[in-house]
């Protein structure tokens, strides 16, 4: 496991299949997000990379830190009456 936090997994875990693999990388992505995740300012981007010994990266999971669409549109002047 890699993440662009810094945090690195060097020795990782055994796990069964593809799927056990997925569900384990959301659960860590969860765990570091919530330990980690105040470092990520509005506009910055996150990933988890899965990798196994004969694979640099078998899949990943990305996170944006975005503003919502509402706040990027601007609030229509009024007009004084």
């Amino acid at each position: 496991m890699h993440d662009n936090l810094g945090l690195i997994d060097d020795e990782g875990v055994e796990l069964p299949d593809l799927d056990v693999a997925v569900r384990e990388a959301v659960r860590m992505a969860g765990s570091l997000l919530k330990d980690s995740g105040h470092q990520l300012p509005l506009g910055s981007t996150w990933a988890l990379e899965v990798a196994d010994d004969s694979n640099p990266a078998i899949f990943r999971i990305d996170v944006q830190v975005r503003p919502a669409s509402a706040m990027l549109t601007s609030e229509p002047q009024r007009s004084a009456a």
